[in-house]
């Protein structure tokens, strides 16, 4: 059975490798869609399932390089970049400068080199195939060619939701498939052993917010330029939202012809559509298409609807046929790709934790800065003087965070990020399991950068860049491909780059992306500082679905499991209206549930389809000729 239509590839050693792999990776690609790359030697280098207008590759003697996804690097200026590779070594170096969101592989010496991007948009997990080491750009591949089961206590973790702390956040979901975390490549070398090597650092957070800013619209503008031009019918957000709208006005600004989306939730306060509705009235080349809760299905719509599964569970399934309603009107109107704010909310404001380095650094500053927070979220000042006295390194601060899994976390503490906290129903086998991962992690923690705050804030870039793995993989599956500027890592780096202080600010919305987009939007978005919500929605789709949460809690395959608890779960599912916060977690346990069932489905056909396979698997794309510099 193959494991999607979306794309996918595997990158292979330079070396002999079991007979039957290839008829495997036939199977899961489909009858006739395998694509297969050769290593100089002959050997099997890359093997997917791929478009050609998503993977260049370029074969220049005896090296070839592939840039998969979208990059500003075209066949032939990658195929001039290529002749400087003597090595993997060189090969960041000869990519320096590129931007876009893509995978960079290459056969070298004998030696294959696989890395994604460092916000883990785009990701790289590694196996043992047969004895040997391959890597993927989906996890699921790697579990299907391994036989792989899911790993009940990475499911223990992923009811932490997104407080899952790294290293563990980069987890994958299969027993045996590892994920490479987004900031090192892999290497994997002819005799069958592999190495990881760091490719990407932070940048120095020094600019002041008017230089910094104007490095953050380039990189937004290039970004933006790079997928749509003059005339393209281009479909968008446009939410109301800083970040959507930034994207619309700089893809006007690239000339295309935007066909916008807005949600108009039905909350009193809610404000979306009378901001979208300003940017909408500034916008050159607009049809605008507005959706009431009415006109759209309900919020976990299709819950009990089997998905193929991806890569892990995925809060993608709350509006899940929501967004697919969004993008068959904007398709039917004529467009080829969906521009989206995702990431912008982690990227351009660092959280709170940037308050503990400045502090240090500058104590006037640091207190006005946390006494500023502290009057928005209404703490007391004893927890935010501890919080802020809190000198914890990251190793000591997993190792707590170990035994707290069962308390809520602090509204706002200063810390290494957000402490991860378990629901009710976790069973106590799952939080011993988190518990005994923590603390493992917490051993040899490294943390994304010395300081909490920069800490925090890369950690939260790559939260991002994780969901648009899943968000991006279904609207491919959708039909329409949506792009993510903000989770770019040229994008990032301009971000990053900034002096934290200035990038967030107690009194201020994102004066970051205010500044970057002084000019070119609205006034009033900018200055903006509410943020709307569905939580109406919310609560009637799940009343909605109180049939299937009822089947769900009779015959709950996290029960069966070990990771909840059956009359905690069943108390949960059965009267969702009655708990007192834990929306969030109810979700997240929801989205477990049905990537279970899900996983559950695909194996049966799979099992199935097996059953009646012809074995008529001869054919495979062979790729060597095209596109080729020599």
């Amino acid at each position: 059975m193959d494991v999607t239509s979306a794309p996918w590839f595997v990158v292979l050693p330079d070396q002999d490798l079991s007979p039957d792999l290839l008829d495997r990776l036939r199977n899961l690609s489909g009858p006739d869609a395998l694509q297969v790359v050769r290593h100089p030697s002959g050997r099997p280098w890359l093997a997917g399932r791929w478009s050609d207008d998503r993977m260049t590759v370029c074969v220049l003697g005896e090296v070839r390089l592939a840039v998969a996804g979208i990059c500003s690097l075209n066949a032939a200026e990658l195929a001039a970049r290529a002749g400087r590779i003597r090595a993997t070594a060189d090969i960041e170096a000869a990519l320096s400068g590129a931007h876009g969101s893509f995978h960079v592989s290459a056969s070298v010496a004998g030696r294959s080199y696989v890395r994604g991007s460092f916000t883990g948009k785009r990701r790289v997990y590694r196996a043992q195939v047969d004895g040997v080491t391959v890597c993927a750009d989906r996890a699921h591949v790697l579990a299907r060619l391994t036989g792989a089961e899911v790993d009940t206590a990475q499911l223990a973790l992923r009811l932490a939701g997104v407080t899952v702390p790294h290293p563990l956040a980069d987890s994958a979901s299969w027993r045996g498939v590892g994920a490479v975390p987004p900031a090192e490549a892999v290497e994997l070398e002819p005799g069958g052993g592999a190495r990881t090597l760091r490719w990407w650092q932070a940048p120095a957070a020094e600019l002041p917010l008017r230089e910094a800013a104007a490095g953050l619209r380039e990189a937004l503008r290039r970004a933006v330029a790079l997928r749509v031009g003059p005339g393209d019918v281009v479909a968008a957000d446009l939410s109301g939202g800083m970040d959507s709208t930034s994207l619309c006005f700089l893809a006007a600004e690239a000339g295309a012809r935007l066909v916008t989306a807005t949600l108009h939730w039905s909350a009193p306060t809610n404000e979306d559509r009378v901001y979208a509705t300003l940017a909408a009235q500034r916008l050159p080349h607009v049809e605008r298409l507005v959706f009431a809760p009415g006109d759209v299905p309900a919020c976990f719509a299709g819950l009990d609807e089997r998905l193929d599964p991806g890569d892990g569970p995925s809060l993608v399934r709350r509006d899940r046929l929501i967004q697919r309603h969004l993008a068959e009107e904007m398709r039917s109107r004529g467009t080829r790709l969906r521009l989206s704010g995702h990431g912008g909310d982690h990227v351009v404001q660092p959280p709170a934790a940037y308050v503990h380095g400045l502090l240090r650094r500058s104590p006037a500053a640091g207190l006005r800065h946390a006494a500023g927070l502290r009057a928005r979220s209404r703490q007391p000042l004893g927890a935010t003087a501890k919080a802020l006295l809190d000198r914890r390194s990251y190793a000591s601060w997993l190792a707590h965070a170990a035994g707290r899994l069962r308390e809520p976390a602090p509204l706002m503490d200063f810390g290494w990020g957000v402490r991860p906290q378990l629901p009710p129903w976790a069973s106590d086998r799952a939080v011993e399991s988190c518990r005994e991962q923590l603390r493992a992690a917490a051993r040899d923690a490294v943390p994304l950068h010395r300081e909490r705050g920069r800490h925090a804030w890369i950690a939260g870039v790559q939260q991002a860049g994780l969901g648009d793995v899943h968000f991006s993989h279904d609207a491919a599956l959708a039909g329409l491909p949506q792009h993510t500027p903000f989770c770019d890592d040229a994008v990032v780096e301009a971000a990053l780059a900034a002096r934290p202080h200035e990038a967030a600010s107690p009194w201020s919305y994102k004066p970051l992306l205010a500044a970057a987009m002084d000019g070119l939007v609205p006034e009033p978005i900018l200055r903006r500082t509410t943020k709307d919500h569905c939580m109406p929605e919310w609560q009637e789709g799940v009343r909605l679905q109180r049939r299937t949460l009822a089947a769900w809690a009779d015959d709950s395959r996290l029960v069966a499991a070990g990771v909840a608890d059956e009359a905690e779960l069943r108390r949960a599912l059965l009267s969702p209206g009655l708990l007192s916060g834990a929306v969030s977690e109810l979700e997240t346990t929801l989205v477990a549930e049905g990537w279970l069932r899900d996983v559950e489905h695909q194996e049966t056909l799979s099992r199935s389809r097996d059953l009646n396979d012809s074995g008529d698997l001869d054919h495979s794309r062979e790729m060597n000729d095209a596109p080729t510099a020599r």
